[in-house]
């Protein structure tokens, strides 16, 4: 059996990486960039901004550490290449994600805005091959649900809308959770790129939230309340343009 490799200069990562795989007594050997990779290292494992300085065909680089030793067991268990991989989505300013490849629990995490579940997904596929890669996603939350549909629009083959309704278990639990059941729930397909119509209620939010984000100095317009709602830009950077 293959082990991990952890080649890293960055001591936090290095850290957190060497207790995650302690945790879960996952076998790995610490090298240094000029090492020579063992015939028993199968992935290695580095932080993104040092990808490039390791020489070696299967490389995982990643900010989030238990984002990248899950996808370097998923490779090093010959998960690298799936028939079908299914993406589910709870919907939110913060979507739960979880990635079910041929059955079997890849990744689960809270991503930290709906355009980087795009970013998110595109990760995923540059280290591991899907025949067929389908998203489903949860029906709540319209206005963030339409907006993690357009960011994902070009890279899937397939979105599925799922009514949660149907899946009266989901209530009370976390939204990676969440996520893990709506990958596992049918859904009818979305055949056309949606638009993202944020509502009153959402730009009132916003608004407010921008008087608490500035200090009580201003409140954005409604303009840029609804530029921000459609993910276009963030909340500080429309305080910023007000100010």
């Amino acid at each position: 059996m293959k082990i991990i490799g952890v080649m890293t200069e960055d001591f936090n990562f290095f850290y957190e990486i060497v207790q995650i795989l302690k945790r879960i007594s996952e076998s790995f050997i610490s090298l240094g960039f000029d090492d020579a990779v063992p015939i028993s290292v199968g992935v290695i494992i580095t932080s993104k901004r040092e990808k490039n300085l390791v020489n070696f065909p299967k490389v995982v680089a990643s900010k989030d550490p238990q984002h990248a030793v899950n996808l370097a067991l998923s490779i090093l268990k010959g998960g690298e290449k799936f028939d079908l991989a299914i993406v589910g989505i709870d919907p939110g300013p913060r979507p739960g994600m979880a990635v079910i490849a041929d059955g079997r629990l890849v990744l689960k995490k809270m991503i930290q805005s709906p355009e980087k579940v795009s970013d998110e997904i595109s990760d995923i596929i540059s280290y591991i091959g899907f025949s067929k890669l389908m998203v489903r996603i949860g029906h709540g939350d319209p206005t963030n649900r339409n907006r993690t549909i357009c960011a994902i629009w070009d890279i899937v083959d397939k979105i599925e809308i799922v009514d949660e309704t149907s899946t009266t278990t989901k209530v009370g639990l976390p939204d990676v959770e969440a996520a893990m059941i709506i990958a596992q729930t049918s859904g009818h397909q979305v055949m056309e790129r949606p638009t993202v119509c944020p509502t009153d209620g959402e730009i009132r939010e916003i608004q407010r939230l921008s008087r608490i984000e500035s200090g009580g100095r201003i409140t954005i317009s409604s303009e840029l309340a609804r530029t921000v709602a459609k993910g276009v830009i963030t909340l500080r950077e429309a305080i910023d343009s007000q100010l």
